[in-house]
């Protein structure tokens, strides 16, 4: 390029900082290479061929990339370009997810960003084998939450009820000023998450049942808030889901509140202790800011 924007090898060198021979051997070296010629030269004149006339401006953008090259790694080192693998439980879709991820589009439009929907246990797994950056899960217990993984808290919401819509026509089920009593609950058989996916939340469930003093009827398990939704929606039984699920409308499903306090289900992040990419520093940063905070739990 240098040759060809002076059309003078002993200027060519010198803006190269370098002899003229050892330049006019590169190019002939380069038009060995490529098999044609891409000056013409005489003792007075150096020209371009109509090749090199046409290659010239494609070198050129080449050369203008890798020009950027220092730009873009200083960019992926603040963060602020690369890519972030995130993971999520179908809870989060309704409360947490949204929020976070329009205001880290909002901060960081370079950065790929990539979502992945899946239970709280998988998520652990994957990130134990080193893949992905973060997830977003339902609280861990301590016995849950395996050597070389943070969890941070970043929301907490009620439990409320799902419940069939017609139950409530045909007299099954009577609401009692807006919210499902005790007894309608622990009487119905309870469609819930099984316990190897989310054992906290499955735990809070079940003691919430046992201090109401019934017994569980589960009748079944689905991994899948959606799956769960519909099969309440199907009339099988009643669910208890995060009081953000008023967000999923559904024909055949009421939302009822719990008729005494109800138990608080929380959500927050995961992610490798040792992983020091900048994208998930930055994200960890941004979801526990407290504006961020304060957005999710009014959401």
């Amino acid at each position: 390029m240098a040759v060809a924007e002076t059309l003078h090898f002993g200027k060519a060198a010198n803006r190269l900082s370098m002899t003229q021979p050892p330049l006019s051997q590169s190019i002939k070296a380069l038009e060995a290479e490529i098999g044609s010629s891409l000056f013409t030269r005489t003792n007075r004149s150096v020209a371009l061929t109509p090749l090199g006339a046409e290659w010239l401006g494609p070198v050129r953008a080449a050369l203008d990339s890798v020009e950027t090259l220092a730009g873009l790694a200083q960019r992926i080192r603040s963060g602020d370009a690369g890519r972030l693998e995130v993971s999520f439980v179908s809870t989060a879709d309704y409360n947490i997810l949204p929020a976070l991820v329009q205001r880290f589009r909002y901060l960081y439009p370079s950065v790929e960003l990539l979502l992945t929907e899946a239970t709280s246990d998988v998520q652990i797994s994957t990130l134990l084998e080193g893949k992905g950056n973060v997830g977003i899960i339902i609280r861990p217990g301590p016995a849950d939450l395996p050597r070389g993984l943070s969890y941070r808290k970043l929301v907490c919401e009620s439990l409320i009820a799902a419940v069939p819509e017609n139950w409530i026509t045909q007299g099954r089920i009577t609401p009692v000023k807006g919210r499902l009593t005790s007894a309608a609950m622990t009487s119905s058989p309870l469609v819930v998450f099984p316990r190897r996916v989310a054992p906290s939340f499955y735990d809070l469930v079940m003691d919430y049942y046992a201090a109401r003093g019934g017994d569980v009827h589960i009748i079944q398990h689905a991994i899948q808030m959606q799956t769960i939704i519909s099969l309440v929606s199907a009339g099988m039984g009643i669910a208890l889901v995060p009081a953000s699920m008023r967000h999923l409308a559904r024909s055949g499903v009421v939302y009822l509140a719990l008729e005494r306090k109800a138990p608080q289900l929380e959500s927050g992040i995961l992610w490798r202790d040792r992983d020091s990419t900048s994208t998930l520093a930055n994200f960890r940063r941004m979801a526990t800011a407290s504006r961020v905070k304060t957005r999710l739990t009014k959401t």
